[in-house]
């Protein structure tokens, strides 16, 4: 049995040029597996790209049906408000003329005193004076009076207190104004007080009774007889 010599290693048999074994061998070519390796990878990065572009085109399909929605939901608040607004301004007027109109009837009997007072000519001095300022402030809240003797009779605006026939009316017509009537804009606030005549029943009109007392054309071209 020999002794191996401390210090000193068996080295490797170096061919006679001094090139390494495994320099000196060629490598071998890639395997059919690797040069597959390459191709898929790319696909495989091809099909990711693919997939995230289909997922952005989802959310933003997503996002438009939601903004759509949203901009809906605001034209509705939008006509929602002017419906309201437009509903208290009408209610705001309608008070308004509901509270004048109620102080203004109250005022009625003051403003028929006044009238009457005026018709006998007891509007004089300071009494005018104020008379006429409570005139002028319920005109201009809109009180307008109205009824006039001659016009024709409509139950709508007047009030018939008396009723009698005349034979020189061919309507309703309204004689006398017992009580003058108030509006307030398209409102009334009372209707006119009148007297009313209706045509006398059974006369002819005045057109057809004048026709029958002329004296015809026929009558007085004839000569006279005897």
């Amino acid at each position: 049995m020999s002794e191996e010599t401390p210090g000193f290693e068996e080295k490797p048999e170096v061919p006679a040029d001094g090139t390494p074994d495994d320099a000196a061998e060629p490598k071998a070519p890639a395997s059919s597996e690797e040069e597959a390796a390459a191709p898929a990878g790319d696909s495989a990065a091809a099909q990711s790209a693919q997939d995230s572009g289909t997922a952005l085109l989802a959310q933003l399909d997503q996002a438009r049906t939601a903004l759509g929605e949203r901009t809906a939901d605001l034209q509705r608040l939008q006509a929602e408000y002017q419906n309201y607004r437009r509903r208290v301004e009408r209610d705001r007027v309608a008070v308004k003329e509901i509270a004048v109109a109620s102080l203004l009837t109250e005022l009625l009997p003051t403003l028929d005193d006044i009238g009457r007072a005026r018709d006998h000519g007891e509007l004089v001095g300071g009494f005018k004076s104020v008379a006429e300022s409570l005139e002028t402030a319920a005109a201009k809240m809109g009180l307008q009076q109205f009824g006039k003797e001659g016009e024709p009779f409509d139950p709508t605006i007047h009030e018939a207190l008396m009723h009698s026939y005349a034979p020189d009316v061919t309507e309703d017509t309204c004689v006398a104004i017992l009580q003058p009537g108030y509006r307030i804009g398209e409102r009334t606030i009372r209707p006119a007080r009148v007297a009313v005549a209706e045509p006398q029943p059974g006369a002819a009109p005045k057109s057809e009774s004048a026709e029958a007392d002329a004296p015809s054309d026929k009558d007085t071209d004839a000569p006279d007889k005897g």
